[in-house]
């Protein structure tokens, strides 16, 4: 079920409902229950899947935790390879097959497997690696074996959370099941206000910028380099607003329930580093490749000092992109940043020096604006169909930047903008007679998207509003529910995330 549907619209305020007014004993299975249907509503057969990982993770926690020595690890490897194995052949299968067959062709060896048919379960990554959290500090010590099954299964099934994170810990979690929440108006009101702008980010500004986005990289040889770098920054505010969006509307609903869960963002498109950006974007993933990955890798090869953080950089950041998808584009999206990574590990003494001898604001501008920028260009990699493809527009969109630096350097020396305004035709996608409207049109999304994000930076979105008369509160959610309704996308468009 998406949340930008009906179907969310009715079953919402009616689990929301039967929540508070059940006896306390009862919740949980009501929330299990609900739970289920909101993944049924997807594929109902992929309930199995869960379910058999459910058993499995739950079982393999409980024998964990009441062994000692070398069966605990078999234990705790039983678990990955099960939870691993469905990922592979649900995700990952055709992927390797194919590259077989290609290798295969390449040294004229015999090889006749066929590909599968079959749809990826919708969030399989989210809530295996949720699953694997759980077993994994079970097996390190830090987290009880859960006892309840309803519970466990809970823990992986919560309707908020379930299919595009944010990717709980056990810690966090699961022990809120245990708590008994009363109704109350303001936490209420307050999740129901973070889930209003999760949708004015995914309906009023994520799907709108798309339209854009997907006419360029449907048929990106047909259109000028500044049209396309200005398709890498709808796509990066696109896909931030999107996740963001969902993000915001997890954890709006979970908050008028009563539970808490993780933040997921940090506004990450103010990071001056692309070590500061993955401490704010995806926290939950970028937090278990840090403990479950890379932290480990690091402490293996700690005897090869820089060297071996390095490595343990590039193999988890290219486990990064190959987690977004079966592709060699998403595993060089994670290289490329595994890579910069890298370079700010091993330049960041000199990096220091250097800032101390600029003024701060220069430092922290050049900063974002190259994070920034570069997020935007490697994001190619992430939305182009094949690698060739995402190669063409990067080098086209840098064509277009420099031609136009050109073009006003030329212009400021003629003392006119006049030459350089055939090169502003950004709009060619949209092309029609009513060219200026839609220039207009997304430069108030735009405009809306820097608000929401300066006004939440500075003083808190939700805490920020709450502050102002009744009358402008109200005028302010009024707002931005009849803009979602005017001019919003409501067509039931799946979140970006949850594919992978």
């Amino acid at each position: 079920m998406l949340f930008n549907s009906y179907h969310f619209f009715i079953f919402f305020p009616v689990v929301v409902s039967a929540y508070f007014l059940l006896p306390n004993k009862y919740r949980t299975l009501w929330l299990l229950f609900a739970s289920c249907l909101f993944y049924a509503a997807f594929i109902p057969a992929y309930l199995l899947i869960l379910f058999f990982l459910i058993v499995v993770d739950y079982f393999s926690g409980k024998v964990i935790e009441e062994t000692e020595g070398a069966r605990r690890y078999r234990y705790l490897l039983a678990s990955i390879i099960a939870n691993g194995g469905v990922l592979f052949f649900f995700k990952y299968f055709n992927f390797f097959n194919e590259n077989v067959a290609t290798l295969a062709r390449f040294l004229h060896w015999n090889y006749s497997i066929g590909f599968l048919s079959i749809a990826l379960p919708i969030g399989l990554s989210f809530h295996t690696f949720q699953s694997l959290s759980y077993v994994i500090e079970v097996y390190r010590k830090k987290q009880k074996a859960e006892r309840n099954f309803l519970s466990y299964a809970l823990y992986v099934m919560f309707f908020p959370q379930l299919v595009a994170g944010p990717i709980e810990r056990p810690q966090n979690l699961l022990h809120q099941f245990y708590e008994r929440h009363f109704f109350e108006y303001e936490r209420f009101t307050r999740g129901l206000q973070r889930m209003l702008f999760g949708f004015v980010k995914k309906m009023l500004i994520a799907d709108n910028l798309a339209i854009y986005v997907n006419a360029v990289y449907s048929h990106h040889s047909l259109y000028s380099g500044m049209t396309l770098f200005v398709a890498l920054i709808f796509f990066a505010i696109e896909l931030y607003c999107d996740f963001s969006g969902y993000a915001d509307i997890a954890i709006g609903s979970a908050d008028a329930m009563g539970f808490r869960l993780m933040e997921n963002f940090k506004f990450p498109y103010s990071a001056t580093t692309i070590t500061e950006f993955w401490r704010k974007w995806h926290i939950s993933l970028s937090g278990w490749i840090r403990d479950y990955i890379f932290t480990p890798l690091a402490f293996q090869w700690r005897s090869f000092s820089k060297i071996g953080v390095i490595g343990a950089l590039l193999c988890s950041f290219a486990f990064v992109g190959l987690w977004h998808g079966a592709s060699w584009n998403y595993v060089f999206f994670g290289f490329l940043h595994g890579v910069i990574l890298s370079v700010e590990f091993l330049t960041s003494r000199l990096r220091r020096s250097i800032s101390l001898l600029i003024p701060s604001w220069a430092s922290e501008c050049f900063g974002r604006f190259y994070t920034f920028l570069f997020w935007c260009f490697s994001l190619a990699f992430f939305r182009a169909g094949t690698f060739g493809e995402a190669v063409s527009i990067i080098f086209r969109a840098f064509q277009g930047i420099i031609n136009l630096i050109g073009s006003a350097l030329l212009s400021i020396a003629e003392r006119s903008i006049q030459p350089i305004l055939p090169s502003l035709r950004v709009m060619e996608p949209l092309t029609t007679n009513r060219g200026h409207e839609y220039i207009l049109f997304f430069s108030i999304i735009l405009f809306l998207f820097i608000l929401i994000e300066w006004i939440d930076r500075k003083w808190g979105l939700i805490q920020g509003i709450s502050k102002l008369p009744i009358v402008v509160r109200w005028f302010i959610y009024l707002s931005l529910i009849l803009g979602i309704m005017n001019f919003g996308v409501t067509e039931e468009i799946p979140f970006i995330y949850f594919q992978f």
